[in-house]
């Protein structure tokens, strides 16, 4: 059969099935391996034992899961309006005729995204410290001393706390990508706006966002998929503290399977996490698509 395909061809074929060949070993036969494993009892080791659905009974009635998939849904909406809503913010100004020096704004932008997620948290929890902190500095030194406290382990505020290091290292990542679709657009248009008398929110809702509908679509479907299996920032800041009140689904099933050394249940974890995922997102492409067939944005 190689033999009737063409040199040319042959070459094509070869390189496309290195990462092919590694994707498939990298992604799905790990995802096989954790389905198979959750079927059983393994604490690690040689012995294991063949227990059917336990471990999937066991994990509908698992609170703390539960509690952390909603946790993830709360990052995931804090992080499309955070960092795909400032994104565009952003790029509406850099795209200005008024804005100078758009190379150095896109640049250090993305500057951010380029740091390992793990520095992110630590950058983080110094400014969140209760001695040395930035944010009880700033109190202390503006006179609200009685204001300060020990940020991350206040059980209302510590979600919303750890969201902010999130939105802020990839608000530069979604702007690059809203940023090439907008350069892709004719300047003319949104000359002829102008000279229209269209104000700058008109343009942006009107001429922008129907013209980059499908690169907001790729944007949120990113943002989804990332936040649904966010681990490093929260492992690096709280572990999952003040007891489970910033817990999250990835971390949870790190937990289960190597501090409780539960790999069986930990396996069944994670096919849950791929398969909420899933769902979370194909839902929010749907709720994407609704919102602008109602708005107009074809």
């Amino acid at each position: 059969m190689l033999r009737s395909i063409r040199p040319k061809n042959r070459v094509i074929i070869g390189f496309l099935a290195i990462p092919v060949i590694w994707y498939v070993f990298s992604v799905f036969v790990p995802l096989v391996a954790a389905l198979f494993y959750s079927f059983f009892q393994w604490m690690g080791g040689p012995n294991k034992t063949f227990i059917g659905t336990a471990n999937y009974s066991q994990l509908f009635q698992d609170k703390t899961f539960w509690q952390a998939f909603v946790h993830n849904l709360y990052i995931v909406l804090a992080c499309i309006i955070g960092q795909i809503g400032i994104a565009f913010i952003n790029v509406l100004m850099i795209n200005s005729r008024l804005c100078k020096c758009k190379g150095m704004h896109r640049t250090f932008g993305f500057f951010p995204s380029t740091i390992s997620a793990v520095y992110i948290g630590l950058i983080w929890t110094m400014i969140y410290d209760n001695k040395r902190g930035l944010i009880n500095w700033i109190l202390r030194s503006t006179g609200h001393a009685d204001q300060t406290q020990v940020w991350l382990n206040n059980k209302d505020l510590v979600l919303p706390l750890v969201s902010i290091p999130l939105v802020w290292q990839f608000i530069g990542y979604y702007m690059v990508i809203l940023l090439s679709a907008i350069a892709a657009v004719d300047n003319e248009i949104f000359e002829v706006a102008e000279l229209d008398g269209a104000s700058a929110f008109q343009r942006a809702i009107y001429i922008v966002l129907p013209l980059i509908k499908d690169m907001l679509l790729v944007c949120v479907t990113l943002c989804v998929a990332g936040n649904m299996k966010v681990f490093d920032h929260i492992y690096a800041m709280t572990k999952g503290g003040p007891g489970t009140a910033s817990m999250v689904m990835a971390l949870y099933g790190y937990n289960v399977s190597f501090k409780q050394s539960n790999l069986g249940y930990g396996s069944a974890i994670s096919v849950a996490i791929f398969v909420v995922s899933l769902a979370v997102i194909g839902g929010s492409q749907w709720i994407m698509n609704f919102l602008m067939r109602n708005k107009g944005v074809d």
